[in-house]
């Protein structure tokens, strides 16, 4: 699976970590984010993979700022963008089996780096589940269609 990754200056090293450990799954990762800890502003990394995400450039998306909160926002932004934030494995879980997130977010501040992982592992190895979980999943792309 091709993944993209990004991140603020708050999320550095968490990013790298989980660039590591998504590439020993075996996935390609593709780095979106910023490598260095000057502050910088998240709203720009969270639509550049919103925008590689809707695109097909690739599958999913893993986004890390301070609290994954205004990543996961600005990604939203994106048309097409179903970014969830995700502080627990069940959710994150969930966000795919449910919603058919196509990117989850966590907080470099809120989670450490083995949860991390375990988040990031419970999120690709879900599911979407379908049936009635679609009409919803159509439902929002319908309002974001009336979105001016």
């Amino acid at each position: 699976m091709r993944i993209a990754v990004a991140n603020d200056h708050a999320a550095v090293e968490l990013k790298s970590k989980i660039a590591s450990y998504l590439k020993e799954l075996g996935h390609e990762v593709v780095n979106y984010g910023t490598d260095e800890t000057k502050s910088c502003d998240y709203p720009v990394y969270g639509e550049k993979v919103g925008r590689a995400v809707a695109a097909g450039e690739v599958d999913c998306g893993v986004l890390i700022c301070g609290t994954g909160v205004g990543i996961s926002i600005a990604a939203n932004k994106v048309r097409g963008v179903r970014a969830a934030v995700c502080s627990d494995t069940a959710t994150a879980r969930l966000v795919k089996q449910h919603n058919n997130a196509n990117i989850i977010a966590f907080g470099a501040r809120i989670v450490g780096e083995e949860l991390a992982k375990d988040i990031v592992k419970a999120y690709l190895d879900a599911e979407f589940m379908g049936d009635r979980h679609s009409k919803r999943v159509d439902m929002i792309h319908e309002i974001e269609m009336r979105r001016q």
